[in-house]
């Protein structure tokens, strides 16, 4: 796997690099926007200019990939908000191009005071326009669909209900999942021995296919399995711990595919100094891996 995680862009994108290589990234995950805002500064020349200079400098670091904002559903029973939140998707996607960064993932979204099935009809409908009306303006972003916990009315937490999105879209090269170790696991599948990490696996390959997944984030839970609750934990400090981790980056079948942490950037040492934890999570993860 390409280890990594997600990097601050504060003071323009190409920052983010320079991060990323102090953290030890092989890859990083970004934002191009502020994540809880509607409103997007345009993306200026110098911007992509400053960005591709420094993804040249640091070309051993990637794939990048964007996440998109968490304001974003697609699944909602508002026309409205509806509408609103596939423009901001369509953005995010051609923000993504205009930078050259392949892969883009985003939260299939909750359906409200509506039912799953409405729900994710909707999404599958976002997503069928989106990547018709981006097949000219961002023919090399792939935006994948991420696995989620189960909280509320969050689609996306079942494989069957992944399965039942994509198939809505119809097959699609640039349409894939990111799967995210945390939001598998609260979502009551279990990832924590060898054994039934090769039970989840196959019953994703088999109900969505493995094929379509083209990232990871890499999180630990702070709750217990089958939680259905969305909190990240820094990797083996968790409920998943250090051999569900083993199991991904041991896998042959995820070599070279970017996997990022999305865990607690910092924690308090006992001097009470703040101590950088991507370094020490991305360390974790790279000692369990099998010489």
């Amino acid at each position: 796997m390409r280890l990594g995680a997600q990097m601050s862009a504060a003071g323009g994108l190409y920052k983010a690099f320079e991060r990323g290589e102090e953290a030890g990234c092989e890859s990083i995950l970004v934002f191009t926007k502020s994540n809880r805002q509607w409103n997007a500064k345009p993306i200026t020349e110098e911007d992509v200019q400053l960005y591709r200079e420094a993804a040249e400098k640091y070309a051993h670091i990637h794939p990048v990939s964007v996440h998109a904002s968490y304001l974003i559903n697609i699944a909602s029973p508002d026309d409205a908000l509806w509408e609103k939140s596939y423009q901001a998707l369509k953005d995010e996607v051609e923000r993504a191009a205009a930078f050259d960064i392949p892969l883009l993932t985003f939260h299939p979204g909750s359906f409200v005071d509506s039912d799953a099935e409405a729900g994710m009809a909707r999404i599958a409908k976002g997503l069928k326009r989106l990547l018709e009306e981006t097949a000219e303006s961002a023919p090399n972003v792939t935006v994948c669909v991420e696995t989620m916990a189960g909280q509320g009315t969050n689609l996306g937490h079942s494989f069957e209900q992944l399965a039942t999105i994509l198939n809505g879209v119809g097959d699609h090269e640039r349409l894939g999942v990111c799967f995210d170790t945390c939001h598998v696991f609260s979502a009551g599948y279990d990832i924590r021995t060898p054994e039934t990490y090769a039970e989840t696996m196959a019953a994703f390959d088999k109900t969505v296919g493995l094929g379509k997944i083209k990232c990871f984030h890499l999180n630990d839970s702070k709750h217990e399995f089958g939680s259905n609750k969305d909190r990240h934990e820094h990797i083996g400090e968790g409920t998943i711990g250090k051999e569900g981790f083993a199991n991904f980056v041991n896998d042959p079948r995820w070599a070279d595919f970017p996997a990022h942490l999305e865990t607690p950037k910092t924690e308090k040492g006992e001097d009470g100094k703040e101590i950088e934890m991507d370094p020490v999570n991305l360390k974790t993860l790279r000692d369990l891996t099998k010489k």
